[in-house]
């Protein structure tokens, strides 16, 4: 069977990459979809159980830094397109073991330039290397203020910093060797398979295990959160729509005090369960080094030249999140 295109989304099993797999196998019938993940903690086949038997969907286990597997991935499929989502991404991670995050964030995603590099050279075929990355690379605002597509980097933590150069990179080797790209820098994500590491999960899993919720600083960090299924839907819409050479910023304006986002899920569960002062477990730690202050996404450009706006109100979108993770925590 032929396909009109042959899509490589990397770090497919994880938080974003498994609802994105899911998205474009379900969804366009026409693509064959390859999912290549390392699957390392963050990441659980499980999240696309679902489309094992799909016709037009492949899984692969592999490690985007061995190029063995791309040479591969390559010979074996017309690879035409890749999203590129496979990273390191917790920031406690990345200050514990830095060289990792430069080993996956840097080396990674060069390694796949240099695939795609030898791959579409001599090609007029319709090729896009599509990198996701993250509003982090910007570094910290103030009380005031957006990350627009013009604002500097000023990444402050080796996570944002391995981002940053992934996508110095990727800008690069379509300059110099013109490889048609596009890169989307997005707000924090909330939403179901997202690992217990990050925020909302971790404060959702405490609350049921009646542990403390540590909460760094005076909790007063201010970060900007999309529902992941409207980021996927972003996605969806840059990859079809987005001008080969252009960055899109991606968030749905919806800024928070991280105390007063716990603060909220600790009252939600309460009603929920039946739990009672739930935010008796809050408890603040010392900060994190080097802690960006506040994120603030300006998303006007996707939404005036792509006509994307996020759909869900983050109310519902996190009533959503938190009735998936009692329903699996709970099990």
């Amino acid at each position: 069977m032929n396909f009109d295109k042959y899509i490589l989304i990397t770090g497919g099993a994880g938080f974003i990459g498994s609802h994105l797999v899911r998205k474009f196998v379900n969804s366009y019938k026409n693509y064959f979809i390859i999912n290549i993940d390392n699957l390392t903690y963050a990441s659980n086949l499980k999240n696309t159980s679902d489309l094992e038997k799909a016709p037009n969907y492949r899984f692969i286990k592999g490690d985007i830094n061995n190029k063995s597997i791309l040479k591969t991935l390559f010979d074996q499929f017309k690879i035409d397109s890749i999203i590129h989502l496979a990273a390191e991404s917790h920031v406690d991670n990345s200050i514990d073991n830095p060289l990792l995050f430069v080993q996956t964030n840097i080396l990674g995603t060069i390694n796949l330039l240099e695939e795609a590099k030898l791959r579409w050279s001599n090609s007029t075929s319709n090729h896009l290397f599509y990198a996701i990355s993250t509003d982090e690379v910007y570094g910290s605002l103030g009380s005031t203020g957006d990350f627009s597509e013009n604002s500097p980097y000023l990444p402050k933590s080796p996570y944002s910093a391995s981002k940053a150069s992934a996508d110095h990179f990727v800008r690069a080797y379509g300059n110099t060797y013109n490889l048609p790209f596009i890169i989307s820098n997005c707000s924090n994500n909330y939403g179901p398979y997202q690992h217990t590491e990050k925020l909302i999960p971790l404060t959702i899993k405490n609350i049921i295990n009646n542990k403390n919720i540590p909460i760094y600083g005076d909790g007063q960090a201010i970060r900007d959160w999309i529902f992941v299924l409207d980021h996927v839907d972003a996605i969806d819409t840059i990859f079809h729509k987005g001008i080969v050479g252009e960055t899109y910023n991606v968030g749905a304006n919806k800024e928070m005090k991280n105390l007063e986002l716990v603060k909220l899920i600790c009252s939600v569960i309460d009603q929920k369960t039946g739990t009672e002062n739930s935010e008796r477990l809050i408890k603040l730690v010392s900060d994190r080094p080097g802690h960006d202050q506040r994120y603030a996404i300006d998303s006007s450009k996707i939404m005036n030249q792509l006509h994307w706006i996020p759909k869900t109100k983050f109310e519902k979108g996190l009533d959503l999140t938190i009735d998936w993770y009692l329903d699996v925590l709970i099990k």
